[in-house]
């Protein structure tokens, strides 16, 4: 078996697609699986979609997610560049070669007569093609349009009257008809390749093995054959990828949410989960096994799994799967996690303990499915209440509260030293006793006072985690302020 190279190929446009994500993850996993390379390759020759910054941050992407790629920018693996606007010459090189076999040919047609030909072609329900008009050129003819500095493409010829045909690992035999295919812009007028010529030969010199992309490359594919073909270069195996969808089963975007794996980096969620989520839209290993770590889903993946149809993009199940990957972490990582957001938090100027840090983790695991989530959902365990939830105000805050607070501080300052969060129940239970009221009486507008919410952990162990000082402080705080 051709030893395996694949590639990742994005265009550096802005932001990593989650169904960019997919497309370099199967390909990572696929490379991974039978011990080839993952090659990362950025298609940067439409200069007019260029966003600055977008290649770092798709770099930055893909580390964060864990596809670390074999060859790509700075890992030169002898196949390099590895940006195709630093390959001008090699495509240029090749184009005249197409010419020269009459494989491809001059196009000087002004931007007013092809959309002439468009506007024509639409009004007889025909299909938008190119004419060919331009093959019939002679040389003399096409030498003086050239000396004269007038401006041209160069176009594939697609020949009359024949079949296309090619294998997809997931969709098997597939089969077009030349009489449908245009006559596709191979050297733009600026002097850069489009997609379709640089990715052939790129492919070719860099030695892919399996093209794995996206559904939307599939029409694209006879020419890329025909190149091939013209070229008498040994054509690599097709595997396009199904579609993304909303639920409502329309492409997948932005209208109807996130779709950039940045995103979700920001909302929290882990990249084991995302990868393990992306990895089941449109593969399975032919069970009901859902959870998955990154060993695993190499171990289980083939091409031969994928399906052909569209993937629900289903964010319950990604939800989901972050809250099992993130009650599944060790400790140790989720606390690396928790010092890294609070440095880039309001909270960064303080000193928390590694011990304060972890009993937090403890007591929110349940409570949240991020580390992010601790902040947005626990902030007083960083800082004082700012403000009190008027729903719990309205329902626990009586008359009769700040005096029994008041009473309540009073005897948490007379704790000794606190090693147990039931130390602060016993004075707690004995004041609801003396005064022939409930605990709930106390709990609810304690837990209000100490930190401004009606929900969080356990009022004891909130109360531990805060400390002694702490909370008889927020306490008498809470009495001014309510």
């Amino acid at each position: 078996m051709k030893n395996i190279r694949v590639r990742f190929a994005p265009s550096p446009t802005g932001y990593l697609h989650v169904g960019g994500l997919r497309t370099a993850l199967y390909n990572y996993l696929f490379a991974k699986r039978n011990n080839g390379k993952f090659i990362l390759r950025i298609e940067d020759t439409d200069q007019s979609r260029y966003v600055e910054g977008a290649v770092e941050n798709l770099i930055n992407a893909l580390k964060w997610s864990g596809l670390e790629f074999d060859e790509g920018p700075e890992k030169d693996g002898g196949f390099g560049p590895y940006f195709q606007s630093q390959r001008l010459d090699i495509y240029k090189k090749y184009a005249a070669d197409l010419v020269k076999n009459k494989n491809a040919y001059y196009c000087f047609c002004s931007p007013e007569r092809l959309t002439a030909l468009r506007d024509e072609q639409k009004s007889q329900n025909l299909q938008a093609k190119y004419d060919k008009h331009c093959l019939s050129l002679s040389e003399t003819e096409i030498k003086e349009k050239l000396d004269a500095r007038i401006p041209y493409v160069i176009r594939l010829n697609i020949p009359s009257f024949e079949k296309v045909v090619f294998n997809d690992i997931i969709r098997n035999r597939v089969e077009f008809d030349t009489a449908t295919i245009d006559d596709q812009v191979l050297i733009k007028s600026d002097g850069f390749p489009t997609y379709h010529l640089a990715n052939v030969i790129d492919d070719h010199l860099m030695d892919i093995s399996h093209v794995i992309r996206g559904e939307e490359w599939l029409s694209s594919t006879p020419k890329h054959v025909l190149l091939y073909n013209f070229f008498g270069w040994e054509i690599p195996q097709f595997a396009h990828l199904p579609l993304l969808l909303n639920p409502d089963k329309t492409k997948l975007s932005k209208r109807q949410g996130d779709v950039a794996v940045e995103d979700y980096r920001a909302k929290g969620y882990s990249p084991e989960a995302l990868l393990n989520f992306v990895a089941l839209l449109g593969w399975n290993a032919g069970d009901d096994k859902e959870f998955y770590y990154m060993d695993e889903l190499i171990e289980k993946f083939s091409l031969e799994r994928v399906n052909n149809s569209g993937a629900v993009f289903d964010i319950q199940k990604l939800n989901w799967l972050n809250t099992e990957h993130f009650r599944k972490l060790p400790k140790e990582n989720l606390l690396s996690q928790l010092k890294s957001i609070l440095a880039d938090s309001e909270f960064n100027d303080a000193n928390y303990s590694d011990e304060y840090l972890l009993l937090i983790i403890e007591s929110m695991i349940e409570r949240v499915t991020s580390v992010k989530e601790i902040l947005e959902k626990s902030p007083y365990f960083f800082t004082d209440p700012l403000s009190y939830e008027e729903e719990s105000k309205a329902k626990n805050w009586k008359p009769e509260t700040p005096e029994l607070l008041n009473e309540l501080a009073k005897r948490f300052a007379l704790l000794g030293k606190i090693t147990d969060k039931h130390d602060f129940e016993k004075p707690l239970k004995e004041l609801a006793a003396e005064k022939e009221i409930g605990a709930g009486k106390l709990i609810h507008p304690l837990r209000l006072a100490v930190s401004g919410m009606s929900t969080g952990p356990g009022v004891y162990d909130l109360l531990y985690i805060i400390g002694k000082e702490k909370t008889i402080s927020r306490i008498g705080k809470a009495v001014k302020a309510i």
